[in-house]
């Protein structure tokens, strides 16, 4: 790589936004390993064409962009989980005027052929098992998996997932405290675990089976704050007609309120891909499919104002790796959008978090219905507007 291009690369990710995802002084749309991966996969970028490239978690456009602008490519396939981090990838390309890459979804079509891949890796270890199956499976047999992440982040577990597949890992030296696994080798079929997804496990206690690919919160399980929430499903107002599952997971909740009021009808929404595949699962295995939609949407995009009765919510309080409320905020003035006057916002948030001032004052009257240490659960009733 010559100087000019290396100052283009750079110049081109310090222009980069996280718009339209949650913007702060602490959140920032490119991050060492971005630079990391970039450098460590150099010469087999230079050594491949676009379309024998795959992207896989790019968080803001940082990884798909750089390699197009250093390396001349097109064709690139790129996947990435959250629908805000797709379309932050767009709005940079539209803005820097660079293209050459398609979008894709978590399937065979992403990965098949291909001889090179940028992987940031995920924090979740089913994931990262998910995206190395599907790698060894349908890639080429020469590929070359460059995978990086923040070194506080990353354990030892990861390369021995990364070898179940592929049968070559090794570990770069630390720069900027991110680090790159290198992986290549993949294994034959029959030396290497079957990577069938998604999973399922059944849950008597509350009759539901929940279905879970790699990538989702919680996986086939249930959280504790889901949990939580789910202890007053029958509590929630049952002459209600229509509710909204906002950031739905895995679906779980969507599914518990249709299986408690059959008069109910369910939209189940969420930005992740994984999510929103697993939810669809999860309605499938619950035979629920004609009383609940999923619907991949950056909070309840799509969702008519005051069209809903009832909205249920366990908001998350991380964005990407970092604390921020603002994700939640976000979620609260959603509901209360779409909420009808004298619907209700039921949802459950950690303690530590003292939500109740900021529902009261985005949403409506709002009252505890259950607290401990870990967890809160209110209810906010829609002001009239």
């Amino acid at each position: 790589m010559d100087e000019a291009a290396g100052n283009d690369e750079t110049d081109l990710l310090a222009q980069l936004r996280r718009h339209p995802d949650v913007e702060a002084p602490n959140l920032h749309a490119v991050d060492a390993s971005d630079r990391l991966i970039l450098d460590e996969a150099s010469s087999a970028l230079d050594a491949e064409n676009g379309a024998h490239v795959v992207v896989i978690g790019d968080h803001h456009g940082a990884l798909t962009l750089g390699a197009i602008a250093r390396h001349g490519l097109a064709g690139v396939r790129t996947h990435q989980d959250r629908l805000l981090g797709e379309r932050a990838l767009r709005a940079n390309a539209a803005r820097l005027g660079v293209g050459g890459f398609t979008q894709l979804e978590l399937t065979p079509e992403l990965v098949d052929g291909a001889r090179l891949v940028l992987l940031q890796l995920p924090r979740s270890l089913d994931a990262l098992d998910e995206i190395a199956g599907l790698v060894a499976a349908h890639a080429d047999p020469e590929v070359l998996v460059v995978a990086g992440g923040r070194v506080k982040h990353m354990t030892t577990a990861m390369n021995d997932v990364l070898r179940r597949h592929l049968g070559d890992v090794q570990a770069s030296l630390a720069r900027q405290k991110s680090r790159v696994l290198v992986a290549s080798r993949p294994r034959p079929a029959d030396k290497r675990p079957a990577s069938t997804w998604p999973r399922s496990e059944d849950h008597p206690d509350l009759g539901v089976t929940v279905c879970a690919h790699g990538g989702v919160f919680a996986g086939s399980g249930i959280d504790i704050g889901t949990r939580a929430l789910l202890q007053h499903v029958d509590a929630m107002p049952m002459d209600a007609t229509s509710a909204l599952d906002l950031g739905c997971g895995t679906g779980v909740l969507a599914v518990r309120l249709a299986k408690a009021n059959d008069g109910l009808t369910v939209t189940a929404t969420d930005e992740s891909a994984a999510a929103v595949a697993s939810a669809r699962a999860t309605v499938t295995a619950n035979g629920l499919q004609d009383r609940i939609a999923v619907v991949r949407a950056n909070g309840a995009d799509g969702v008519p104002d005051a069209s809903v009765d009832l909205v249920v919510l366990n908001p998350p309080f991380h964005v990407g790796a970092a604390v921020h409320a603002g994700a939640a905020h976000a979620m609260f003035a959603e509901a209360a959008r779409v909420l009808r006057p004298g619907g209700e916002l039921w949802a459950v948030w950690n303690s530590h978090l003292r939500y109740r001032s900021t529902l009261e004052r985005v949403v409506g009257p709002t009252r505890q219905v259950a607290r401990d240490p870990k967890f809160t659960v209110t209810a906010s009733t829609r002001a009239a507007r």
